[in-house]
């Protein structure tokens, strides 16, 4: 499995996967705050599966 996020890439999807688990906790207390776990996980790891499919590299070529 090949990194293809950029890093920005990757710091918005933990910031977005963040503020969504944050939902399930605080605020309106809803469940669909759990969907912010697939940002949070693909950001952790560095690698898109959508990305994959569609052939997008947001990465700096090595």
């Amino acid at each position: 499995m090949s990194i293809n996020m950029g890093s920005v890439d990757r710091i918005i999807r933990a910031i977005v996967g963040i503020v969504l688990l944050a939902l399930v906790f605080v605020g309106p207390q809803t469940p669909w705050g759990w969907i912010g776990i697939v940002p949070l996980a693909t950001a952790l790891m560095g690698n898109c599966p959508a990305y994959s499919l569609l052939g997008i590299k947001t990465c700096k070529k090595q």
